[in-house]
């Protein structure tokens, strides 16, 4: 087998597997005219507290990813001036729980079973999110591992979080493919050594820092090309 042949894929679940600005349509209901500018503001916010978190006093101040996702919310509308009641706050953290997953989820994944490629989720998502997602979706059945950065108490870009890959998998990262719609989360995975898929559905331009990912697409039917 050629050393380069992937035998294992791995997903970022918020952003790639699941919409993460699906949130919006309530949002908007909730607060009109401020759905999407709560949506991105959200997941923004969450995003920087991940870091934040991981990066300062080496993860001594770690909190889970559904703790960072409602501390994001709180800090959206504060932001944008929205008055949070408890129910509302409520409402959007469920609905954060069962997020939309992208229509072509399914047969991307049934697909890569189909010629034996290991399949799995690396997620900063903590495992009581990641599992009720994962089942929400209807993804168990073609997903063989769902992966929470969780124990190990530090999130994407850590290297520690990448290696969970290929301690779960058995396989160096470059016979895997990792993918992923945020284009910081691919790069890093570049860096760490995965073959990487960039799920560009925006039409954005890739990180100025002097490395690309392996392959770039708009949706993630592009990783059937590894195979």
């Amino acid at each position: 087998m050629d050393p380069l042949t992937p035998q294992a894929v791995l997903f970022d679940a918020y952003g790639t597997l699941f919409d993460v600005y699906s949130v919006a349509s309530l949002g908007e209901q909730l607060f009109p005219g401020h759905g999407q500018a709560l949506s991105v503001l959200w997941r923004d916010k969450q995003i920087e507290y991940s870091r934040l978190v991981t990066t300062s006093d080496d993860g001594a101040h770690y909190q889970p990813f559904w703790d960072l996702t409602r501390a994001g919310l709180r800090y959206a509308c504060k932001r944008l001036g929205l008055a949070l009641a408890p129910e509302r706050e409520e409402q959007l953290m469920n609905q954060y729980r069962h997020l939309s997953a992208f229509p072509e989820n399914h047969e991307v994944l049934r697909a890569l079973k189909r010629r034996g490629v290991v399949t799995g989720v690396l997620s900063n998502g903590d495992p009581a999110m990641l599992e009720v997602a994962v089942k929400s979706a209807g993804l168990s059945a073609v997903l063989d591992h769902v992966i929470s950065v969780d124990s190990i108490r530090k999130y994407k870009t850590h290297p520690q979080a990448y290696a969970l890959g290929e301690q779960v998998c058995g396989l160096p990262a470059g016979r895997i493919v990792f993918v992923s719609s945020n284009s910081w989360d691919a790069l890093a995975a570049t860096w760490y050594g995965y073959q990487t898929l960039w799920v560009n559905r925006q039409g954005l331009p890739f990180e100025e820092l002097g490395t690309e990912p392996t392959r770039t697409a708009s949706s993630l039917r592009e990783v059937l090309e590894f195979f």
